[in-house]
């Protein structure tokens, strides 16, 4: 198994362009449309999976999502740096974290947006939940931060 990631570190970044079509009428990228940005984000790392993990990735499909917006994000700040590591996993879903900044911020600055999507995984032709494997476990812990303790 590989080394984890560090504590400030990304399984993957990806640089995702922001339309002019993602813009509210604030000027600054629609909610919804940020759900979208993530998804693009998202499908860019499963897809760099390969073909061992394809089960992985056709059978994953979200339950929860969670946004918090710290900053605003406008079109001049395509494209936008999408980081994600894997938060967590358990028997039947995984937890990707997103760390959402602008074209040209430094990685290690504040995030303009933090978010979480949870994935289950399921038996497409049953339709039912089913149990990660132990190589997707480890595959999906291989892309996990290091756990920081203080003190």
């Amino acid at each position: 198994m590989s080394e984890r990631l560090g504590s400030s570190d990304f399984a993957f970044v990806a640089e995702v362009g922001v339309r002019w079509s993602d813009m509210d009428a604030f000027g600054h990228i629609n909610h919804a449309r940020m759900v979208t940005l993530m998804e693009e984000a998202r499908i860019a790392w499963l897809l760099s999976a390969g073909e061992a993990y394809a089960p992985l990735i056709t059978s994953a499909m979200i339950v929860h999502v969670d946004i918090r917006y710290q900053a605003q994000l406008r079109h001049e700040d395509s494209p936008l740096r999408i980081g994600m590591w894997i938060k967590r996993f358990r028997s039947v879903d995984f937890t990707i974290g997103y760390e959402i900044r602008g074209a040209g911020r430094d990685p290690g600055s504040r995030p303009a947006c933090v978010a979480s999507t949870q994935m289950a995984v399921v038996d497409i032709e049953k339709h039912t939940l089913r149990r990660l494997s132990p190589d997707e476990k480890t595959y999906l812990s291989s892309w996990s931060r290091r756990l920081v303790t203080s003190g």
